[in-house]
């Protein structure tokens, strides 16, 4: 007998263990991650926002992923056509998933260009990193875009569609425009993000639980922002003010998901930053749980949380350096210095773990080639150092909107080329060592869409894969030149309309400080050294 989509459907729905009710309303709410089922169900911010619209009566909220070989998508609770659905909100993490949003909107058949779109449609909005810090590329696509954290910005939204269920379409568009924390490209204003205050107030965990994931684990978010100012991350400027769950409600959750049998999925910018790591830790551990990390620092990392990471399974330990040399480490602010990296991999010794990878950028502002020979000698001091497998994943520097670096170019083909020739024939006769990359060609057009304008827009909606992107790009006579170049200082931005809570001014410092090889030091929680936390 041969298994149908919504077969499949079925069984992912019969293999869940599904902590939240769906509350049966009339606003039917499809909540939609423009990749496949294994990765939606690992991203934790759709955990949250499907137990935050369900907790609500008035709401019906259902899942959608992409689906396989098949023309057609339906919702994963009911098998229901996506066109079926009041509101359809995409939760958008990633640049290459723009044309997965394409792919689903047509096989859900609804016009993926949004003004074409009547009062008989589903108001289509976005959320997620990539509408917070540039909704431009994609701003033909959606009705409307959560600029900031959902969990304050949805429930207004969701009152207001209800109580004007029965206005005209453009009416409808224009109230959502007047709530804080909303954009609507009908009605283009000056938006500003909208942030939770007290973490705490809201649940951040695992709402549904499957073996069928990419993070096979309870997700437990401990800290939500970053204050380290590392100048390349979009997310430590975006996710600005850096906040932590009290250890009394995340000791909760860990009761909670005791039950279930399930490694706990640590979540944070950075997991070695939260205050009380270490205590955290052995809690898991004397509940006879094993665990594991988003990320930490080498520069705050604990032999505790190694060593709980070795006991839960660790294989290899994963450190982020970014660069190699002095110079660089300036530049881009990191804070992590050569000294760091060795004492986490003596950490990860210590406890067992023989095998390591190491992140870095290459093509950054201000870099030359002799710094990415750095690269490579720290790589190879650190082959000397252990024993087990050296994995480098090293990737194209990818300019980001809201960074001191959104000015800064894209470095080029002919550049990178050269830095991976440096990496791989400086490395290439050491046994043990692998080196892994993204595509320059895909990395390329990741920089076009982080820092597209409306006229990327209108590539995106005819693109359902990169390659009918760059295809159709070429076809409408557009300059990838324009898109990559150096910005100037005072040109206008496309996103400049948004309000993340702090000036240009303050970025033109931190680029400054970048170019004179100056660092900045880490705000943290409760930290008042310079006010740029107080004014978002």
């Amino acid at each position: 007998m041969i298994r149908t989509y919504e077969d499949d459907l079925r069984a992912k729905l019969a293999a869940e263990t599904n902590l939240t009710e769906i509350s049966g309303g009339r606003l039917k709410f499809a909540l939609v991650y423009p990749n496949f089922y294994r990765v939606g169900m690992s991203n934790l911010g759709i955990h949250i926002i499907y137990q935050l619209l369900n907790a609500q009566k008035e709401i019906s909220c259902e899942r959608f992923f992409l689906p396989t070989n098949v023309n057609k998508i339906l919702s994963l609770e009911t098998q229901t056509p996506l066109n079926k659905f009041q509101i359809i909100g995409f939760a958008v993490s990633f640049e290459p998933d723009y044309f997965n949003i394409v792919k689903i909107l047509r096989l859900g058949k609804i016009n993926p260009h949004s003004s074409q779109r009547t009062d008989f449609d589903p108001i289509i909005i976005a959320g997620g990193p990539c509408a917070t810090f540039n909704p431009e590329p994609i701003a033909k696509i959606f009705d409307a875009f959560v600029i900031g954290e959902g969990e304050i910005i949805l429930p207004p939204l969701i009152d207001e569609i209800i109580s004007s269920e029965h206005l005209p379409r453009q009416k409808k568009l224009e109230n959502l425009s007047k709530i804080p924390g909303v954009y609507v490209p009908a009605f283009k204003k000056s938006v500003s993000r909208q942030w939770i205050k007290n973490l705490d107030d809201f649940p951040a965990h695992s709402t549904i639980l499957t073996d069928d994931a990419e993070f096979n684990m309870y997700l437990l978010e401990t800290a939500r922002g970053c204050g380290r100012h590392c100048r390349f991350c979009m997310a430590g400027y975006c996710f600005r003010k850096p906040r932590n769950h009290s250890l009394e409600i995340l000791k909760k959750n860990i009761t909670d998901a005791k039950k279930f049998g399930k490694k706990i999925g640590l979540m944070g910018a950075a997991i070695s930053d939260y205050p009380k790591i270490d205590e955290l830790c052995r809690f898991i551990l004397e509940n006879r749980l094993q665990m594991s990390v988003a990320s930490f620092r080498a520069d705050s990392v604990t032999f505790e949380l190694v060593k709980s990471l070795a006991k839960s399974g660790l294989k290899t330990l994963t450190i982020a350096p970014e660069v190699g040399s002095e110079k660089m480490r300036a530049v881009v602010n990191k804070g992590i210095t050569e000294e760091n990296v060795f004492s986490a991999v003596e950490f990860g010794l210590k406890a067992g773990i023989k095998n390591f990878r190491l992140y870095f950028m290459v093509g950054l502002p201000f870099e030359e080639l002799s710094d990415v020979e750095e690269i490579a000698k720290l790589a190879l001091k650190v082959k000397n150092f252990c024993d087990g497998r050296l994995t480098l994943s090293v990737n194209p520097f990818v300019p980001k909107p809201f960074t001191p670096f959104q000015w800064s170019k894209f470095a080029g083909k002919k550049y990178l080329d050269a830095a991976f020739k440096i990496l791989r024939s400086s490395l290439k006769s050491v046994r043990g060592v692998e080196i892994i990359s993204e595509s320059i060609k895909e990395s390329e057009m990741q920089a076009i869409l982080s820092r597209g304008d409306k006229k990327i827009s209108e590539i995106v909606i005819k693109s359902e894969s990169s390659q009918e992107f760059r295809k159709n790009f070429k076809a409408a006579g557009l300059d990838e030149n324009f898109y990559l170049r150096e910005r100037d200082l005072e040109e206008n931005l496309p996103w400049d309309f948004l309000n993340q809570g702090f000036s240009k001014k303050y970025l033109i410092a931190e680029l400054n400080r970048a170019k004179n090889l100056k660092t900045t030091l880490p705000c943290f929680e409760n930290c008042k050294r310079c006010g740029v936390c107080e004014v978002i």
